[in-house]
């Protein structure tokens, strides 16, 4: 401790401090199983993070996707208001007139099909980012659960160290066993 400093220590810090310049091998053993528990937790937490971006990603992409088909339905509707107005003329006019907007009619068909097909597409690529995105949030949920139970084991870890209770250090490895499940499950895509 420094002069110019005034500093307190926690119980936590005093008795991790004093294990680590003792040679207790229960602390020593315990002292290492927080630091394996938290470098599984800093793992579980940018798979959480990364999957969680994965999610976000494919939603907006299907968002975009959804606009996209939204316009080209816009736009097949506007041939559609054409093709109805070139029917018309083509009922009214005579002559050159008549051949001249029935073959805007056919032209306007074709031009849906065309847009439809393409709007279809747009809405199955949507349909399909949407699922990814689900997906992706799916296996986020498992790293983040795996993420809290390592946190948990690393807690019960802690724990352990103050109060020296057996139980609690089986209860942190059980726990992080799970952690280890629920990860295995997420990058199983489970």
């Amino acid at each position: 401790m420094s002069e110019a400093h005034f500093h307190v220590h926690g119980p936590h810090d005093h008795e991790v401090e004093h294990a680590a310049h003792s040679r207790d091998p229960f602390a020593g053993r315990i002292a290492v199983m927080t630091a394996i528990f938290a470098t599984l937790g800093a793992i579980m937490g940018y798979m959480a993070g990364a999957t969680q971006n994965d999610a976000l990603m494919f939603k907006n992409e299907a968002a975009i996707r959804r606009t996209e088909a939204s316009d080209q339905w816009n736009y097949y509707q506007a041939k559609s208001s054409k093709q109805n107005l070139s029917e018309l003329g083509g009922v009214l006019a005579t002559g050159g007139d008549a051949d001249r907007y029935r073959a805007e009619v056919e032209r306007y068909k074709k031009e849906k099909a065309d847009i439809e097909k393409d709007a279809r597409a747009l809405e199955q690529r949507s349909k399909d980012a949407e699922a990814q995105s689900e997906a992706a949030l799916h296996k986020h949920h498992r790293w983040a659960q795996a993420m809290t139970l390592i946190q948990v084991s690393i807690a019960l870890a802690a724990i352990t160290l103050l109060t020296r209770n057996r139980g609690l250090q089986y209860l942190s490895y059980t726990a992080a066993a799970g952690a280890v499940v629920l990860a295995a499950l997420a990058a199983a895509n489970v």
